[in-house]
């Protein structure tokens, strides 16, 4: 599991900082998590393939979070993209990219289509025989959700030694990597678990930002390998994160803390601060395992 940040910072862009957008690789799928302005480039300067991106999740519609998907869309067209693409994120995102499209003549050249989502509850959104997604109902301004990526648990591992003792033949070994336990020509069954080893076990990822400090989102994220929840504020502006409805770097340790999960990655700073050591240094009074995001920074899980 790897993620890339392409951007990470809260409200406008600057000239070396750009607005929340990232790459999650997970089971060789690659998923793009908001995209703010500046995500092409981005995706560029880290060398991310644009024809590998075939889902988009937006986690709500505040324009630094979705200003630049307009943008990738119309250049996927321009790149002769003939794959299909998916975008899920808040009702109103169809109708906001389909008028740019329209007014614009930019009609694309592949599928697009569009999951809109308005519960309040948590959904599995995608799924495939390798990941599943599903939302994280947040508390924000506009109606917003985080994401959980989860893998699935993969086939167990081949005990060469063990099956080459037993004489099994090579037609069989998909079926014991199954799961399955084998019968020998003399009657003899011989159980998967001494033919086989566990799985290596599956990883989850959960991206959480924009929310105001929120309790009621740890039953979805508990036990998660890796929380990004956003930081906006430090305690000494925790009026500020309760009136925007952000959070503290303090209050995304205790999330993290209180959901027992195994690291935790801040993000979305506001630029009011002179480092983002100021961060990690708050959050560790909490919660140990803390990392900074970055743009162009990547991490592998």
């Amino acid at each position: 599991m790897k993620l890339t940040i392409l951007g990470c910072y809260a409200a406008t862009p600057r000239t070396f900082t750009n607005p929340t957008s990232q790459i999650l690789e997970i089971k060789n799928r690659l998923f793009l998590i908001d995209c703010g302005e500046g995500t092409q480039v981005q995706l560029r300067k880290n060398k991310i393939r644009f024809s590998k991106i075939n889902h988009i999740f937006i986690s709500h519609l505040h324009g630094d979070h979705f200003f630049g998907l307009v943008g990738l869309v119309s250049t996927f067209t321009l790149l002769n993209r003939t794959t299909d693409l998916h975008i899920y994120g808040p009702k109103g995102i169809k109708e906001i990219i389909k008028l740019q499209l329209r007014l614009s003549n930019s009609w694309t050249n592949y599928g697009l289509f569009f999951h809109e989502l308005e519960s309040v509850d948590s959904e599995v959104i995608f799924e495939d025989e390798k990941v599943l997604v599903k939302t994280i109902p947040l508390k924000h301004r506009v109606y917003t959700n985080g994401f959980l990526f989860q893998e699935k648990i993969g086939e167990r591992k081949l005990n060469l030694d063990a099956v080459q003792n037993y004489e099994i033949d090579t037609c069989y070994y998909q079926k014991i990597k199954n799961g399955k336990d084998i019968t020998l020509e003399d009657g003899r069954v011989i159980e998967n678990d001494k033919l086989t080893f566990d799985p290596i076990p599956a990883k989850n990822y959960a991206f959480c930002s924009d929310t105001v400090y929120n309790e009621l989102m740890i039953p979805f994220i508990e036990n998660v390998d890796v929380l990004y929840h956003e930081s906006t504020f430090l305690q000494s502006e925790e009026n500020l994160a309760k009136k925007t409805l952000h959070s503290t770097a303090k209050e995304a340790a205790m999330i993290a803390l209180k959901s027992n999960a195994k690291q935790l990655i801040l993000g979305h700073y506001s630029t009011r601060y002179e480092s983002i050591e100021l961060f990690k240094e708050e959050a560790e009074t909490i919660f140990s395992e803390v990392l900074l995001a970055d743009d162009g920074k990547s991490f592998e899980f």
